[in-house]
C-alpha cells in the first residue's frame, strides 16, 4: 500500500444527511483534511450543508465527485442498498473509501468489495463505529492486557421506528434493517473483543411490518470458539431508551456500555476521557482512515476485517428465510 505524503487529503462525502453530518463535524477537528465535495439525494438541501461546511463542489451523483482529480478518499454515508457498489465504484475509480455500516446487505456483494481491495491494495474500511467508541476501546485494552475475559455479551438495540424516519425526524428514501445494519455493529464487536472467531449463531424475529417488509423484532444468540457467549436482542418498536446497550459479563468485572460512555455494573462511572484524543466515535474512526492512508496500512475495521461479521449475519439470514 503506497504511502501518501504530508500533503492535505481531499475528500469527498456522499451523504449529506444526519450520519454525513456527524462525520463533517468530525474531520473539522482533524487536520490535514480537506472536505472538497459533497453529494446529497437532493441538490438544494444539500447545497444548504456544503455551505455550512465551507464545501465548494456539490453534486446529486457521485460519479461527479469520482472524476475530480484531487479527491484522494470518499466517505460513503448513504443508504445501505448502495454500499457495496458504491464502494467498488470509488476502488475503480482510484479513490481509498470508507463506507458506513454495514459493508453491504449480502454476503456476496461485502466478498466483492474485499476482492476488489486486494487488487487495488487501496485503503478501503468499513463504519463499525464501536470498535472506536472510547467505552469500548477501554474494554479492549484491558482484554489485551490480559485483565478481563469476556464470558458473556447482553446487548439491546432499541428504537422506536415503526414509520420510516432517519435519525433527524425526516422521511427516510430507504427501509433500514435490523439484521444488516443493527446486528452487524454487535456481530463485529463481540468476535472483536473475545478475540476469537464466531463459530455458532442463531436467530429468531417477530412478524414482517406490512409496509416496510422487514421484521421489527429480532433476538440473536452468538458463540465463540472461545467459548464466550453473547444474547443480542433488537426492536423497532422500543418506546423508550433509544440505542444501544452492552453489558460486558467478564472474569474480573463487568462493564456496561452506552456509545462513548462506560460504567461498572453498579452504574458507577468509569473516567474513559483518557482513552484517545477524542471522545468521539465517528472522529476517531475518521482519524483511523486517514492514518491508514497516510501509512500506507491496513486499517483498524478494514473490509477484510470486517467480512467474518457478513459472514454470520448470511448465515442467521439463511436460517430466518428457512
Amino acid at each position: 500500500m503506497a504511502k501518501t505524503t504530508n500533503k492535505t487529503i481531499k475528500v469527498a462525502l456522499a451523504g449529506a444527511g444526519a450520519f454525513g453530518i456527524k462525520h463533517l463535524d468530525g474531520i473539522r477537528n482533524i487536520d490535514g483534511v480537506e472536505v472538497v465535495s459533497l453529494v446529497g439525494r437532493r441538490l438544494e438541501p444539500t447545497k444548504e450543508v456544503a455551505a455550512k461546511y465551507g464545501i465548494a463542489h456539490v453534486s446529486t451523483d457521485l460519479a461527479d465527485s469520482l472524476a475530480l482529480k484531487e479527491v484522494d478518499a470518499v466517505i460513503l454515508c448513504t443508504p445501505t442498498q448502495m454500499h457495496a457498489a458504491q464502494s467498488i465504484a470509488c476502488l475503480k475509480a482510484g479513490k481509498h473509501v470508507q463506507v458506513e455500516i454495514p459493508l453491504a446487505d449480502s454476503l456476496a456483494d461485502a466478498q466483492a468489495v474485499v476482492d476488489l481491495q486486494k487488487q487495488t491494495k487501496l485503503v478501503a474500511m468499513c463504519g463499525h463505529t464501536r470498535r472506536f467508541n472510547p467505552s469500548h476501546q477501554w474494554v479492549h485494552k484491558k482484554i489485551v492486557a490480559g485483565e478481563f475475559n469476556i464470558q458473556q455479551m447482553d446487548v439491546q438495540t432499541f428504537f422506536f421506528r415503526r414509520s420510516n424516519m432517519n435519525a433527524l425526524g425526516q422521511p427516510r428514501s430507504w427501509t433500514d434493517h435490523l439484521l444488516w445494519h443493527h446486528a452487524a455493529h454487535t456481530v463485529d464487536l463481540f468476535a472483536y473483543q473475545a478475540g476469537s472467531p464466531i463459530v455458532k449463531a442463531n436467530a429468531v424475529q417477530g412478524p414482517i411490518h406490512p409496509t416496510l417488509g422487514i421484521a421489527m423484532d429480532m433476538s440473536i444468540q452468538l458463540k465463540t470458539a472461545s467459548g464466550a457467549i453473547c444474547t443480542l436482542s433488537l426492536s423497532f418498536n422500543n418506546d423508550g431508551p433509544l440505542g444501544t446497550f452492552f453489558r460486558y459479563i467478564g472474569d474480573t468485572g463487568t462493564y456496561i456500555a452506552r456509545y462513548d460512555d462506560l460504567f461498572n455494573g453498579k452504574e458507577e462511572k468509569i473516567d474513559v476521557s483518557k482513552v484517545d484524543v477524542s471522545m468521539n466515535g465517528i472522529e476517531l474512526q475518521d482519524r483511523e482512515f486517514f492514518a491508514a492512508i497516510r501509512e500506507g496500512r491496513e486499517p483498524n475495521s478494514s473490509v477484510a476485517q470486517v467480512l467474518a461479521c457478513y459472514q454470520v449475519l448470511h448465515d442467521l439470514e439463511q436460517q430466518l428465510d428457512a
